[in-house]
């Protein structure tokens, strides 16, 4: 029989196996090794300065006791570690990875999430700021935006993304300005010509016949219309026995359908069916034209027919003409109120926005690509570049000063003219600095809000262009009127331009009417 030595009889296990006694023995050599590497350093002092006897003596029954513990412990422990193992805790393997996995992923140009539309974003700008000028090199500009400030000898003092394309919004109005100030001129005046086929007779007031009304004056309104009545009035003409016939181009208080406005046209001129809008229109016209009291009576004129829009003949004999206010006062009304109606009917003058967009580029020497309308209003989607706008600008400035002219004889000057600008630059300071015209599109292309014109400043003048797109229109706002108060800043703050401020009633009511013979009559 073979014992395991050392342990107490009762503990003594009986007929090991050969294989077991093999094992016993290796753990054995490994326990002497580790009970010698237990000991501490004073203990393995000690033994090797014992007797090599008696360190054969204590070894031998500190490995015996410790193979013993060694099997207990082993036998304990794996009991326990099969009692630990829970359902609720997995096993997770660890695997290194080999030759043979696969390989990890790589970028690709493939985006995780995929679009589902079909429109692309356009590119984002960085809006960086390129000045000499500390101050403004700091400012920090909201959106997708181009900003570019020049002195009007062209000297850039201020640019951001100047050369990418932006929605110019009303802006566009100024290209509008200033193609037909070129084509035309900033005396033109719109032509409503009074024609009839028929005879008056002077002892009944009547005409016996039809009256024609040929004309495209889109400031035409409701105080014209009884300027017109009150002028057959004079001519002895108090019924029409015949039709009311316009053109297909005739327009009345900003209509687009010329039988309407005929329609509109013969109920004001017939007192009794004149609505008291109209009334008043023509009032405050005669105050503002300055010929109160110059009027008897209260103009009146009625049909016994109907109305028509269709071409006139041309055998029709000519009556009087009512001209309009001259082109210049239109136009300074078109953008104080960025008005579409009158900005898409002057731009028609000149052949609409392809013509607009012809004449400005071959004008400022702007390249195509720069400057592309789809509207003469700036409703739509147009792109131009703070570049392109920045030579308009300039060229319609050299223009201007072709007829002795300014920038504020036909945009609003800010916090003296009604309109856009009217409660923008009004401080004491500011007021009367800032010559300019805005533009508005708070649902095309995310959000936009432009300002373009002219400062004055203690040390001179400048030209500013600001394209501000994809955000708040009211926090655009608010950037612009602090950069632009910022600018002004840098070059001794602002000052007043000279400016003789003329109300836009009275400018409107500039009208006058002509006779075959050369005579006219009202505000020459």
């Amino acid at each position: 029989m073979a014992y395991i030595q050392g342990a107490p009889k009762d503990h003594q296990t009986k007929r090991l196996s050969g294989e077991q006694i093999r094992k016993f023995g290796l753990m054995r050599q490994k326990m002497i090794y580790f009970s010698s590497a237990m000991l501490s350093g004073a203990a393995k002092v000690c033994l090797r300065n014992k007797p090599k006897d008696l360190q054969m003596k204590l070894i031998p029954k500190t490995i015996n006791w410790l193979s013993v513990a060694a099997l207990i412990f082993v036998a304990m422990g794996g009991a326990q570690a099969q009692s630990l193992r829970s359902p609720l805790l997995q096993g997770v393997d660890v695997k290194n990875p080999s030759a043979t996995a696969m390989p990890a992923a790589t970028p690709t140009t493939a985006p995780l999430v995929k679009k589902t539309g079909s429109v692309t974003a356009a590119p984002v700008a960085s809006n960086s700021v390129r000045t000499l000028f500390p101050a403004l090199a700091s400012v920090a500009i909201p959106g997708y935006s181009g900003v570019l400030v020049e002195s009007l000898d062209g000297n850039v003092v201020l640019e951001s993304n100047s050369g990418m394309l932006f929605n110019p919004a009303s802006n566009v109005k100024v290209a509008t300005a200033y193609a037909v100030l070129k084509t035309f001129g900033p005396e033109f005046r719109f032509m409503t010509n009074v024609y009839t086929d028929g005879v008056i007779d002077p002892n009944t007031g009547t005409l016996n016949g039809n009256l024609y009304v040929s004309g495209k004056d889109p400031m035409f309104a409701s105080e014209h219309a009884v300027n017109l009545t009150n002028e057959l009035n004079r001519l002895g003409i108090r019924e029409v026995k015949g039709d009311l016939i316009v053109t297909d181009n005739f327009a009345m208080n900003y209509s687009g359908s010329s039988l309407r406005s005929g329609e509109l046209l013969l109920a004001t001129m017939d007192n009794a069916r004149r609505a008291p809008a109209a009334t008043r229109a023509w009032l405050n016209y005669l105050s503002f034209s300055g010929r109160m009291g110059q009027v008897m009576g209260v103009p009146n004129v009625t049909f016994t027919g109907k109305v028509y829009a269709q071409g006139i003949p041309s055998s029709l004999h000519l009556l009087f003409t009512h001209e309009s206010t001259q082109i210049r006062e239109i136009i300074k009304a078109t953008l104080c109120y960025s008005n579409n109606f009158l900005a898409e009917r002057l731009g028609d003058m000149v052949g609409g926005p392809y013509a607009v967009s012809r004449l400005v580029q071959q004008g400022g020497g702007i390249p195509p690509g720069e400057f592309s309308l789809q509207t003469s209003s700036g409703l739509g989607l147009n792109r131009v570049s703070p570049n392109a706008m920045m030579r308009l600008l300039h060229a319609l400035r050299e223009d201007l000063a072709r007829y002795k002219m300014t920038f504020s004889d036909i945009m609003p000057v800010a916090g003296v003219d009604k309109g856009t600008l009217e409660n923008r630059f009004d401080a004491d300071f500011a007021t009367g600095s800032v010559v300019g015209k805005t533009g508005t599109l708070p649902h095309t292309d995310a959000g936009v809000s432009a300002l373009s014109g002219e400062i004055n400043t203690r040390t001179g003048k400048y030209l500013f262009v600001i394209f501000n797109q994809r955000g708040s229109v009211p926090r655009f706002r608010a950037f612009q009127n602090s950069f632009v108060s910022l600018v002004q800043s840098q070059f001794g703050g602002p000052l007043a331009m000279p400016y003789d401020p003329i109300s836009l009633e009275t400018r409107i009511a500039r009208t006058r009417i002509s006779y075959p013979k050369g005579q006219f009559y009202g505000n020459k």
